[in-house]
């Protein structure tokens, strides 16, 4: 029997409270401090980095790992990790959820396509980086490294934490690669960082070129019509309005786990990397349930709009916000310490590949809306899908061109095109160096997709003019 006073209870709420304060301290010093304010460091990054300082000078201070006292209920540090994994996926639903003004067309439809390939070409370029490098590395000053390593930085970079610690815990457990684990958990750690110092400084630049408005310019009234529209159900008359929009999101995402849990039993041996695209299945779920309701809806069944777009952008902001505090608040920087020389290396080639990369692509491809495709992009290529939507909104807060939309369907073809990426992956420890040739090829060939229009069409001009008719 749990007593009211014991930090059991109240362990988990402490945790959501001290990074709710974060966030609350976070925006005020970024509006008192000058310097800070004009950085456009989003808030809950500033909020997760000083929670991370604090968190490193109390454990060099007393060898424990703050969010695992009493206080924090002793498990602090596991629930930050699991608010870390389910906000995302309930973030990304709340998103789905919100009804379409316009039908998606041929147009839509090719730039999702292209998102979806871009994400994959990212991680293959990574990937081949990464594993030059740890080969490299194993024969020129460390012998005896693991020299499939460098494969972890696409997973840790490009997928997270959840999928770099799983591939690097394989690594460690079958292949004998010892801290493999922490090695990948360390990667994913520097990808965020690569995250946020390159998307701050994009968007530095983009705002001394005159090219953004600030979103504290952005003026505070906001129109009836956006807020409450013609056929919605009432604020408040027996439910509130947003208990309802919460209740949806809650039913799509338990129905995201019946199919995870289907899948899992399905494919036992890939039950880790089923449960690792939470958030790919949660907007499944999401599209299921929409399309459900539009359904009944045409039948005249349901005679009002549940569902409403202002209350399910509050509510997926607040899901990104409390997703990107608490998983920078979950590093532990002693993980840096091991391999500390790779590490850096793989950290800021990372960094340098995944911004100039992805910025060709997005003004090749995407030029009507360029800079947001490649903050969005360049921010879930290195950190997580919801750092990508934080540095989005700092340029386009009310998310009002199609790149968060890209970002969340192009899941659909990057899974397709990304599967034998994991498969590489277990490939990669025993033949490391032809696992590297296959990357180029495979890089090469998504290149040629992503560029298909340009390339062919540029053929057809250069091709010799027919002959004239006899």
């Amino acid at each position: 029997m749990e007593n009211f006073w014991d930090f059991s209870v109240w362990g988990s709420f402490n945790v959501i409270a001290i990074l709710l304060i974060s966030l609350l301290v976070a925006n005020a010093l970024k509006r008192l401090i000058k310097p800070l304010g004009n950085s456009l460091i989003p808030t809950s990054v500033l909020g997760g980095i000083m929670l991370l300082i604090i968190s490193s000078i109390f454990t060099g201070v007393t060898k424990e790992y703050l969010f695992d006292t009493q206080f924090f209920g002793g498990n602090g540090a596991a629930f930050l990790e699991i608010l870390t994994y389910h906000t995302l996926a309930l973030g990304f639903i709340a998103s789905t959820l919100k009804t379409t003004k316009g039908k998606m067309n041929k147009e839509r439809g090719v730039e999702i396509f292209n998102t979806g390939v871009t994400t994959v070409a990212t991680y293959l370029l990574q990937g081949i980086f990464g594993l030059a490098i740890t080969i490299l590395a194993a024969y020129a000053f460390m012998p005896g490294f693991f020299e499939a390593a460098g494969i972890l930085l696409p997973f840790g970079y490009g997928q997270g934490s959840g999928q770099a610690m799983n591939y690097g815990n394989i690594y460690e457990t079958q292949y004998g690669f010892e801290g493999g684990k922490s090695f990948g958990l360390s990667v994913a750690a520097l990808g965020f960082l690569s995250a946020a110092i390159g998307g701050v400084i994009h968007l530095n630049i983009i705002r001394k070129k005159g090219r953004m408005r600030r979103v504290g310019d952005e003026k505070d009234f906001i129109p009836s019509s956006e807020v409450h529209n013609e056929g919605d159900i009432p604020m408040n008359q027996g439910i509130d309005k947003i208990t309802i929009q919460i209740a949806f999101i809650a039913l799509a995402y338990v129905l995201s786990y019946l199919l995870m849990y289907g899948l899992g039993l399905l494919l036992p041996s890939m039950k880790a990397t089923v449960y690792g695209f939470n958030f790919f299945l949660g907007v499944l779920a999401a599209v299921i349930v929409k399309a459900v309701v539009n359904f009944f809806h045409k039948k005249n069944v349901i005679k009002k709009q549940y569902t409403n777009n202002f209350l399910l952008t509050r509510i997926s902001n607040f899901f990104f916000d409390i997703m990107i505090v608490a998983g920078i608040a979950a590093i532990k920087l002693d993980t840096l310490a091991q391999y500390w020389h790779i590490l850096l290396i793989l950290g800021v080639v990372g960094l340098v590949i995944t911004y100039f990369y992805n910025i060709w692509v997005a003004r090749k491809l995407f030029p009507r809306y360029s800079e947001e495709q490649f903050l969005v992009m360049y921010g879930m290529l290195t950190g997580t899908a919801s750092t990508g939507v934080i540095l989005l909104r700092e340029l386009d807060p009310d998310l009002a061109t199609p790149a968060a939309e890209n970002l969340v369907y192009q899941n659909f073809p990057a899974m397709v095109f990304g599967f034998p990426m994991m498969l590489l992956a277990t490939f990669a420890p025993g033949q490391p160096k032809w696992t590297l040739l296959i990357l180029v090829g495979f890089f090469l060939v998504m290149n040629i997709i992503l560029f298909r229009n340009q390339i062919f069409r540029r053929k057809k001009k250069d091709a010799p003019p027919a002959p004239p008719a006899e």
